[in-house]
C-alpha cells in the first residue's frame, strides 16, 4: 500500500517510532524543547497526529522545535527546493560563455565581468563535485587553476590580486578532495597545503577552515581519531562561524564515536546542529564546500552507527536515500547514499540476515562515483561483522573477497 503523505510527514512518524516514543510521550518531548509554553491537555496530541498524517504542515513556529526534538536541523526535515542551472548563471552574471572568458584571459583583459565569470565558473565545478567523474573533475580543475594562477603574473589591483587568491584557494581544495577520493594521498596532501598556504595569503577564513577539515577527513580514513580531532579544533579556531564549522564538529562527533565516546560525540553534534540551524539556508546545495541541511542527517547517521544505535542509524540512512534521489530516480547524493547502504548492510548483518547485508554492501560498491577511502573505511565496518559472523557461507566469503580486491587496489594508488 502506497503511503501518499509528504515527506516530512513520513519523516515525523518514522523518527518518533525510532525512539519507540508513543504520541503523548513524542508531545512531551516537544515541550521540553519549546521556547514558549505549549497548549496544553489533549490538544497537542491531536495536533501531532495532524502532523504525522500530513493533513496540516506545521507552521514555522514548530518546525524548528520538531527538528531540536529529534536533534537535527529544520530544512533536513522540512527542505527547500533548489534548482539552479551554473553554465547559464555565468552568462546571465558577465555575457560570457567559457570560450569568451578563456580568450578574455589570454587577451590579458582583466576586469570585473572576467572576474565574476571566474568566480562562477569555480562555483560550477565545486557544484559538479557529486556527479563528475573524478578523472574529468580533476583535469577540468587543473587546467582552471592553471589559468586563474597566471592571472597573477598580470597587473592587477590589490583588491584582484586578493580575488585570485581566494578563486585558486577554492580550486585547490575542490582538487586535493578529488585526488583523495582517488585515492592518491600523497597529491591530495600536497594539494591541501597549497590551499592552506593560498587562504593565509588572501586571509580568507573560509578557506582555511576548509584546508583543516580535509585533514579531519584524511585521518579519518586512516584511523587517526586524535587527528581528527585535532584537525577539528584547529579548522574551527580559523572559522568558527563559517559553515565549514558544522563539518568539522561533525568530523569530531564521527572521531568521538570510533573511540567510544557516546557523550563527547553526541555534543560535538549537537553543537553543529545548533550553528547549522542558526545559519541562512543555502542558495546552492550542490556545492562541495557548502553544508545544506540534508548532510546533518548524514553525519548523525555515522555517529549512531557507530554507536550500536540501529534504529537511529537505520532511519537515517533510508532518509540520506530517500533525500539524495531526484523525482525522476537519479541520485543527486552518490557517495552519501553509498554510505547510507552499507550503514542499512551493517543493520541487517547485526539482525542475522546475511543476504540483505550483503546486497547493500555490493550496491553501494557499483557506484560511478566514489570516494574510495572514505567508501572502503565504512565498508570494512560491514566487513568485520560478516567476517566474525558469516566468513563460512559464500555470499559472505564472496563479498569480504570483493572487499579485498579493492582494498588493494586503494594501497597500490
Amino acid at each position: 500500500m502506497s503511503d501518499d503523505r509528504p515527506a516530512w510527514a513520513r519523516r515525523i512518524a518514522a523518527e518518533r517510532e525510532a525512539r519507540q516514543w508513543s504520541q503523548s510521550e513524542a508531545v512531551a518531548a516537544l515541550r521540553a524543547h519549546s521556547p514558549k509554553r505549549l497548549p496544553e491537555g489533549a490538544s497537542m496530541v491531536r495536533q501531532w497526529k495532524r502532523w504525522e498524517s500530513g493533513e496540516v504542515t506545521p507552521s514555522e513556529f514548530y518546525q524548528p522545535i520538531i527538528a531540536a526534538t529529534f536533534g537535527t536541523v529544520t530544512h533536513a526535515i522540512f527542505p527547500v527546493a533548489s534548482r539552479r542551472d551554473g553554465n547559464a548563471e555565468i552568462v546571465a552574471a558577465s555575457g560570457m560563455e567559457t570560450l569568451d572568458i578563456i580568450s578574455r584571459l589570454q587577451a590579458s583583459d582583466v576586469d570585473s565581468a572576467t572576474l565574476d565569470a571566474l568566480r562562477i565558473t569555480t562555483d560550477r565545478l565545486c557544484s559538479e563535485y557529486p556527479h563528475l567523474p573524478s578523472a574529468q573533475l580533476a583535469m577540468e580543475g587543473r587546467q582552471w587553476l592553471k589559468r586563474v594562477a597566471g592571472l597573477q603574473s598580470q597587473r592587477l589591483t590589490l583588491a584582484q590580486h586578493r580575488e585570485v587568491l581566494t578563486l585558486s584557494g577554492w580550486l585547490a581544495l575542490l582538487i586535493g578532495c578529488v585526488e583523495y577520493d582517488m585515492g592518491d594521498r600523497a597529491a591530495a596532501e600536497s594539494t591541501r597545503r597549497a590551499a592552506l598556504s593560498l587562504a593565509r595569503e588572501a586571509d580568507n577564513s573560509e578557506i582555511t577552515g576548509w584546508a583543516h577539515e580535509m585533514r579531519a577527513w584524511f585521518a579519518l580514513t586512516t584511523s587517526d581519531y586524535r587527528g581528527i580531532l585535532a584537525a577539528s579544533q584547529a579548522g574551527t579556531e580559523a572559522a568558527p562561524t563559517h559553515g565549514v564549522a558544522v563539518q568539522l564538529a561533525a568530523q569530531e562527533a564521527k572521531g568521538w564515536a570510533r573511540l567510544g565516546d557516546r557523550r563527547q560525540a553526541e555534543v560535538a553534534l549537537d553543537r553543529g546542529r545548533k550553528l547549522l540551524e542558526g545559519m541562512p539556508y543555502p542558495e546552492n546545495l550542490d556545492h562541495h564546500f557548502v553544508v545544506d541541511p540534508a548532510k546533518f542527517d548524514f553525519y548523525a547517521m555515522d555517529c549512531y552507527r557507530l554507536l550500536g544505535e540501529d534504529r537511529f542509524a537505520e532511519n537515517l540512512a533510508h532518509e540520506v536515500i530517500r533525500a539524495g534521489t531526484d523525482f525522476d530516480g537519479a541520485e543527486r547524493s552518490p557517495m552519501r547514499m553509498a554510505e547510507a547502504r552499507i550503514t542499512l548492510g551493517v543493520v541487517a548483518a547485526r539482525q542475522g540476515d546475511l543476504d540483505q547485508a550483503v546486497n547493500y554492501g555490493e550496491w553501494a560498491l557499483k557506484g560511478d562515483r566514489q570516494s574510495l577511502p572514505s567508501l572502503l573505511m565504512v565498508s570494512r565496518e560491514l566487513a568485520s561483522i560478516v567476517d566474525r559472523d558469516f566468513a563460512n557461507e559464500v555470499a559472505g566469503r564472496d563479498y569480504l573477497d570483493h572487499l579485498s580486491s579493492l582494498t588493494r587496489t586503494d594501497r597500490a594508488s
